[in-house]
């Protein structure tokens, strides 16, 4: 078997149709999409619609429970909260209540069992929260908060944007990274394979470039309220402030 994983597309839509391309070379039997669709980008509606069409299994992330129930308090920083409350009300206008309900609906946790004595655990950002972020560099939180399920042999998520892949006590940890909006500094979208045999596995990172110039140039035609951050996050794939 050999599945796709993929997060955070974040409105993204010229980022995701490359890597549906990319994964039609791939010959995949099956795509898990691990959340955060369309918040934040300037084609909302037509990344549901690309996801809707891929026949990709799809979870919720932190940024589509934003959109349907809006921010909480020490969610966002107050500082910040005006500007992605901006941002909400831009996408909301894109989005109908088919959308809305759509993302709603989504579960926020797989458990792939391929019958090869191989479990996989996906999830977006732990398997408890859509919003805490676990650093990859913290090998007892990874352990304590994104490892709980005993059974798995591949715990796989999203939500930080930094692809990597780790093993702990002979077990692989892996982040996709993020589809429209990388932070590592490498400005080409990334999603994972992962070959199963056997009960053997294999993983690879994937980055797939896209045009990023024309993503920018929708952002600003489209009027949206924070055009200057979001094109310097497309174009340099760093984490806004």
């Amino acid at each position: 078997m050999r599945f796709a994983f993929l997060s955070d597309i974040h409105g993204n839509a010229t980022a995701l149709e490359a890597v549906l391309n990319d994964l039609q070379t791939q010959q995949i039997d099956e795509i898990y999409i691990l959340g955060d669709l369309c918040f934040r980008g300037p084609e909302p509606k037509r990344v549901i619609e690309l996801i809707q069409g891929s026949g990709a299994k799809v979870l919720k992330g932190n940024a589509d429970e934003w959109l349907i129930r809006g921010f909480k308090d020490g969610e966002i920083p107050k500082e910040r909260l005006d500007l992605f409350q901006k941002e909400r009300d831009w996408t909301l206008s894109r989005l109908d209540q088919e959308d809305l309900d759509y993302l709603k609906n989504l579960p926020t946790e797989f458990v792939i069992d391929d019958g090869q004595d191989l479990i996989v655990h996906a999830f977006h950002a732990t398997p408890s929260s859509l919003f805490d972020v676990v650093p990859l560099d913290d090998s007892s939180k990874i352990e304590n908060e994104l490892m709980i399920r005993d059974e798995a042999d591949i715990y796989i998520y999203g939500h930080t944007h930094h692809p990597y892949v780790r093993s702990i006590h002979g077990k692989n940890v892996v982040n996709t990274g993020s589809v429209g909006m990388p932070f590592d500094g490498h400005p080409l979208s990334s999603y994972i394979i992962i070959d199963i045999e056997d009960g053997n596995h294999s993983i690879q990172l994937k980055r797939v470039p896209y045009n990023r110039e024309h993503v920018v140039e929708i952002y600003k035609q489209s009027g949206y309220p924070n055009i200057e951050e979001m094109g310097a996050v497309i174009y340099y794939a760093v984490q806004p402030k």
